[in-house]
């Protein structure tokens, strides 16, 4: 008798059913205006390092930029602008990534974040299978009033394309906080602290001057 192929150890979610999505559609009002998908990083543009590092973790790969869109398509993968008007922030990108989102699950980054973990998408795919889930969120250790608390990166997010309805709804009635309207969904948080997590992993810039530490870290 043949023997069975061995189940996985974790039900998980294939890379190919995801579409990863690089949030570059900000202001950069707190970076000087610029455009900080564009601002160098070690040599490079921060959001060619975020579609190096995003790129083996997914199916497919898009940008949600809002200018200079010609250089962001010379990085080679597909750009769309916000479809809600007067940069509305990040549910602006998520909901311009589920109109274009041709695979079951869409996964969010933010392009001034470098350094995001290799096994992000693995590790929050993972968590929403088991949690039967809709969402994914990752939670990083950060320092606060002499403790560490795990805190919501909410930007970093795995989410059932099939959810664009629900987002749109919200949109469409004002609504802009990611946490208000994630909270309509079965959503789980997944922790980045295991030994071996990088502690700076989720370190945004928002300032020339914090990409310019970031650099020299």
């Amino acid at each position: 008798m043949t023997q069975a192929a061995a189940m996985p150890e974790h039900a998980t979610i294939a890379t190919a059913d995801i579409t990863g999505l690089l949030l570059a559609g900000g202001r950069g009002s707190r970076m000087g205006g610029v455009d900080k998908g564009l601002q160098p990083f070690n040599g490079e543009p921060l959001a060619l390092h975020a579609i190096r590092r995003l790129g083996p973790q997914v199916g497919r790969l898009m940008v949600n930029a809002n200018r200079n869109l010609a250089d962001y398509e010379a990085f080679g993968v597909p750009v769309w602008p916000d479809s809600l008007a007067d940069y509305a922030g990040p549910l602006a990108g998520f909901l311009t990534g589920l109109e274009h989102c041709t695979t079951p699950w869409l996964l969010t980054v933010p392009c001034d974040t470098p350094l995001f973990p290799t096994d992000l998408a693995a590790r929050l795919a993972e968590a929403v299978v088991a949690g039967n889930a809709e969402i994914a969120i990752a939670t990083a250790p950060e320092a606060a009033e002499g403790d560490v608390v795990l805190r919501p990166q909410p930007v970093f997010c795995l989410l059932r394309a099939d959810l664009r309805g629900s987002l749109q709804r919200y949109t469409e009635a004002g609504g802009r906080r990611v946490h208000a309207w994630t909270a309509q969904h079965r959503t789980v948080h997944v922790p980045f602290d295991r030994p071996g997590d990088a502690p700076d992993a989720f370190f945004n810039a928002n300032t020339l001057a914090e990409l310019h530490a970031l650099e020299n870290r």
